[in-house]
């Protein structure tokens, strides 16, 4: 399996912390995020993977090549794009990548190593798998998750209203023919008059209405979202603890 990670944007809402880096540079316990996203795949096994780049793309090729021989393999695409087209233009940016078994995961979740062991070896469900956790309440920034019997996605995005019972994480697995529908999926969705300003998951939920597309809930393992100062600091704890865990089992 490939992982295509979607880490064009700058992260306005990050403040100072993103004035002059992008969002997926910033630090977490001595480490960057994208740092960290890399790790995991590595530690999952998964060899090649593709960065879709944006603001500052000079740092991000800069920090990939700090990495020197660790895994896995990367491939950056550059999205020039990525000032005037939401997250949508990243992935038609990269829709030749989308073949085969593939994950799509956003720049800015951190996920850790034993959640991704759990996203890879779900194949019961090939296609197209949303990755989903559940919270007691959901608010207005959580991409919102209607699953249905068996985890077939019923609905997915910001503006559900009601019926709300999972939210996504920012982590796709494709497998099967899901890859190809998907980006057949995208080339219609960037012809569309709004197809610059919609998210990529606008597609997943306009797909889930006419085929199956299902969900992997992954209930009590550890994530994180960075997309608010608050959430930096959630984050480094997060790392803190998972290096401090994998010191304690090396010793």
């Amino acid at each position: 399996m490939k992982a295509i990670i979607l880490s064009a944007g700058q992260g306005s809402r990050l403040g100072s912390l993103t004035h002059n880096r992008p969002k997926c540079l910033i630090e977490l316990n001595g480490r960057s995020l994208l740092d960290r996203q890399l790790d995991a795949l590595a530690a999952n096994g998964i060899d090649e993977a593709v960065v879709v780049t944006g603001f500052r793309d000079d740092q991000i090729e800069a920090s990939l090549m700090r990495r020197g021989e660790a895994g896995p393999r990367v491939r950056t695409l550059f999205n020039p794009f990525y000032q005037v087209a939401d997250n949508l233009g990243s992935l038609f940016m990269a829709r030749e990548e989308l073949a085969g078994d593939v994950l799509v995961w956003n720049g800015d979740t951190l996920v850790s190593e034993t959640l991704m062991a759990r996203v890879l070896a779900n194949r019961g469900q090939d296609g197209i798998c949303v990755t989903i956790d559940r919270k007691d309440r959901y608010d207005e920034d959580d991409m919102k998750v209607i699953a249905g019997e068996g985890g077939r996605l019923r609905a997915i995005g910001k503006r559900i209203a009601t019926g709300v019972n999972a939210e996504s994480i920012g982590l796709l697995a494709f497998r099967g023919d899901g890859a190809e529908r998907f980006r057949h999926a995208i080339e219609r969705g960037m012809r569309t008059k709004e197809g610059t300003t919609i998210w990529y998951l606008r597609v997943i939920h306009h797909l889930a209405q006419n085929s199956a597309v299902w969900t992997l809930d992954i209930a009590g393992e550890q994530w994180g979202e960075v997309d608010f100062p608050e959430d930096v600091a959630s984050a480094e704890a997060l790392a803190l603890q998972w290096d401090e865990a994998r010191k304690a089992k090396a010793a």
